[in-house]
């Protein structure tokens, strides 16, 4: 990618690239290291826990047998092409760390390239002595930074496995990340908004996992085309463990280097705070006649990518119950698992209990995402404009939050549904166990709006908490930590349904606190002065 820049202008479009990616890596220096964190752990803690679930040949063999049959679970988490404890690990969690990576590092591309120019900052340093093509080479190197890192980590916390599949999985893992790292570049240049590019590129994330998952429910090979069409297949189909395809690796740099000279060849072709694709001009002012009006029109595009893709995890969950059911039924390890997440009821409730509440870690995402847009339009000055008028702050902010709050119920209703549809059954106390959710999820909201109220330049934060809570919800009962640590996350708290029984004491406590951290975060942001 900088060969390429030096061919189209010679040095001089590179001039301050080590400072700005120095200054992007000073920005990051919290929210890159939890990426990678999360990512590693899921990762390095999994052989460890396939061991104690299958810790014979034999068993594990069964398990590949078992998986040639299961087409649900072949959609969820790929075919399993060897029985060793790498390959397992390799199966189990290869596609969820290449997405995860993916997700990372097209957030640090788009934070440092769209995001600086919409918030006015990229004009102030493109007035130093700044090449054309710094800004987008510092990006793209700080993604190049996180990804090796955490390419180094799987490799060397997998090497007893065997080094050759540790590094093809760290390599595989990282040359994901880069793909759409590169994809988010090309994106950042064509649309005029951060929350767009950054909404488009996760939306191809989402379209490459539904390939896959399409293509693998209909082969146990990895052979489908739809499979080969997703990035997320190629990793699959390096097989880790499993003699290693290392020509898969030229696919995955081919769509690096490929990507980045589309995007260089934009980045030079376009002014500063431009896009190729046009902005619509906004509706007539009646139809925003209110600053919930101006709130659901910047976020409803959110609400509609994350509404349709809760319902389509819904069905698919659903539809894969009895058949994980009929896998884990044997291996008391396994069931143990399910039931520590789910709760002690039967096994079918158990693991429904425990797909819901791994939707409910990933709807605080999205609450954390949508409170946080206040964050970004106070940031980026278009908060001013409508604080001008008639608007109090309160109201301002009273708009964003009924969608994030309302749109994190809506959410989860949605997924019910999909539970519903996929599984058949149950409909009432499904419906119920998604939305006893809502109030561990309005606490990671009420965090976030306390950090944007109270402390803004650290509003970021909320995205460490939010990946805490993941990193404990979904780790945490593999690897069978302590009660206290569980206990540090509001799910920790919520009761297991359905099977379990219904505990309104911990749901009412729950919700008291996610309304006196929104009741701190707005006095907050009433008092204190508006960022610039």
């Amino acid at each position: 990618m900088t060969a390429f820049a030096v061919r189209h202008g010679g040095t001089r479009q590179l001039a301050g690239t080590g400072t700005l990616l120095r200054f992007a890596l000073r920005r990051d220096r919290l929210m890159i290291p939890l990426w990678i964190a999360v990512d590693a752990l899921m990762v390095l803690s999994m052989p460890g826990t396939l061991e104690g679930l299958y810790g014979t040949p034999a068993e594990r063999a069964d398990l590949v047998r078992q998986m040639e049959t299961n087409s649900s679970l072949r959609a969820m988490v790929g075919p399993v092409f060897g029985d060793s404890l790498g390959a397992l690990t390799a199966w189990r969690v290869g596609i969820y760390a290449g997405a995860l990576a993916a997700v990372m590092s097209l957030l640090v591309v788009v934070r440092h390239t769209r995001d600086e120019e919409e918030s006015g900052r990229q004009e102030l340093v493109a007035s130093g002595t700044v090449g054309r093509r710094a800004s987008l080479t510092a990006a793209l190197l700080a993604a190049a930074v996180a990804n090796a890192v955490l390419a180094l980590l799987v490799t060397a916390g997998l090497a007893g496995q065997g080094a050759a599949g540790a590094l093809a999985l760290g390599l595989g893992i990282a040359g994901v990340g880069m793909v759409f790292a590169t994809m988010a570049a090309v994106v950042a240049q064509l649309t005029e908004s951060a929350r767009l590019a950054r909404g488009l590129t996760a939306a191809v994330l989402g379209t490459a996992f539904v390939l896959r998952a399409a293509g693998d429910s209909g082969t146990d090979d990895g052979s489908s085309v739809l499979t080969w069409l997703s990035p997320l297949g190629w990793l699959e189909n390096l097989r880790p463990y499993a003699g290693e395809r290392w020509w898969v690796l030229a696919l995955l740099a081919g769509a690096v280097v490929l990507q980045g000279a589309v995007a260089y060849a934009l980045a030079g072709r376009r002014d500063l705070g431009m896009s190729f694709l046009p902005t619509r001009p906004g509706p007539a002012s009646g139809r925003l006649g209110t600053a919930s009006a101006l709130a659901w029109r910047l976020q409803r595009g959110a609400v509609l990518g994350w509404s349709i893709g809760f319902f389509l995890a819904g069905v698919v969950y659903g539809g894969m119950t009895e058949g994980a059911a009929d896998l884990v039924g044997d291996n008391d390890n396994a069931r143990r698992i399910i039931e520590r997440m789910g709760g002690q009821s039967g096994l079918t409730d158990a693991f429904l209990a425990s797909m819901i509440g791994m939707l409910g870690l990933v709807a605080a995402l999205w609450i954390v995402a949508s409170v946080l847009r206040l964050h970004g339009e106070e940031t980026s000055g278009r908060a001013e404009p409508v604080l001008a008028n008639a608007v109090g702050r309160l109201r301002w902010a009273a708009g964003h939050l009924v969608i994030a709050f309302g749109g994190a119920a809506w959410i989860m209703l949605l997924a019910g549904l999909g539970f519903a549809v996929g599984y058949g059954r149950q409909v009432g106390p499904v419906l119920a166990a998604c939305l006893v959710q809502l109030p561990a999820v309005w606490v990671v909201g009420g965090v976030a709006v306390l950090l944007h109220g109270v402390l803004p330049r650290a509003a970021v934060a909320a995205w460490g908490v939010a990946g805490a809570v993941l990193l404990i919800g979904w780790i945490g009962p593999a690897l069978d930590v302590p009660r206290a640590v569980l206990d540090v996350s509001p799910f920790g708290h919520l009761p297991k349904l359905p099977g379990g029984s219904m505990e309104w004491g911990p749901v009412a406590v729950l919700t008291g606190v996610a309304v006196l951290l929104v009741a701190g975060g707005l006095a907050g942001l009433r008092r204190r002065d508006m960022l610039t």
